[in-house]
């Protein structure tokens, strides 16, 4: 009896975990449906378990896509995951509790067609876990019916891209090769933006097992948690090229002022006004000056108290 309710326990874990697991299938470019067109989509929505897998690259034997989308520099990309083929929103993007953070890469290659995604990878955008409402990155992929908006940096050297999705199911991270972790691989070429080619990691070696984000038990009170891989860039951040030298002067750009520019011109502090009658000596006093300032002190002290003796003890003191 009791291998039974085992054999039934572990078989329900099972159905569970299959239950939750998903893929990100669709694209969108500033609010257009690209649907899968761009999409390197997985034969199955299983996950990957070995971070040190070439697999952590694209996910597992994922075909090229049909076709790459134009996009440009500063665009809103939307990156869509569904548990099955079906967009229905009656259904959560990820279930099972999988719940983790998404995360959002790209990586600069010659033809997105052909790329195997062995290059270097920079992170763009990473949601995690907010204590205060108690929800995860793939909380809020449920609550936008699978959907995440990311700005692509507005910097980026144009040409090939691949879009490196992902989200990390971390149910049962709380022992080794316990985190799930799902992705999917993008196709887009990029035009205009700049020249940043940010320096990024490789995949398999972005992440260890041991990462406290990978390895975790997100039951009970776990702390901070700390989001897997590098920082995330931001435009004119560090690792992107050199930007032309440019000269920088104190007054406001006469064609496009900004709030700081034309702060920047207004004086720090206003000159000292003067009058005919006292005038406010723009240096030190000299010793002639100084001397005249005393004997008048001495004089004034002398008038009111009738002792010179005291005057001139209290006029060094004071002076």
């Amino acid at each position: 009896m009791k291998s039974a309710i085992v054999a039934f326990a572990a078989s329900a874990m099972m159905t569970t975990s299959v239950m939750g697991h998903a893929t990100f299938q669709q694209f969108w470019v500033n609010g257009e449906d690209q649907e899968t067109t761009c999409a390197r989509l997985p034969p199955s929505n299983s996950p990957v378990r070995d971070p040190t897998s070439n697999d952590m690259r694209c996910n597992a034997n994922a075909a090229p896509a049909s076709g790459t989308c134009p996009v440009t520099a500063g665009d809103t990309i939307t990156v869509e995951m569904h548990q099955h083929n079906s967009r229905s929103c009656s259904e959560e993007a990820i279930g099972g509790a999988h719940r983790g953070p998404v995360l959002v890469y790209l990586s600069k290659v010659e033809d997105a067609a052909t790329a195997d995604g062995s290059g270097s990878w920079f992170k763009i955008f990473e949601s995690g876990y907010d204590a205060s409402t108690g929800k995860w990155g793939n909380d809020i992929l449920n609550d936008n019916c699978g959907k995440q908006d990311v700005v692509l940096p507005a910097d980026l050297a144009p040409g090939d891209y691949l879009v490196r999705a992902e989200t990390i199911a971390l149910h049962a991270a709380g022992g080794p090769g316990g985190a799930e972790f799902y992705m999917s691989c993008y196709q887009i070429t990029v035009s205009g933006g700049g020249s940043a080619e940010p320096e990024g990691v490789e995949f398999p070696g972005a992440y260890d097992a041991q990462d406290p984000g990978i390895l975790i038990s997100i039951y009970g009170d776990f702390g901070n948690y700390v989001i897997p891989g590098p920082e995330v860039y931001e435009s004119g951040g560090s690792g992107s090229s050199p930007a032309p030298p440019t000269t920088t002067t104190a007054a406001p750009s006469p064609t496009a002022p900004s709030a700081t520019s034309t702060a920047s011109a207004v004086p720090t502090s206003a000159p000292t006004p003067s009058t005919p009658s006292e005038p406010v000596p723009s240096s030190p006093a000299g010793d002639d000056e100084k001397l005249y300032t005393l004997d008048s002190f001495i004089t004034m002290l002398r008038e009111m108290s009738g002792s010179s003796s005291n005057a001139r003890r209290h006029a060094r003191f004071l002076h």
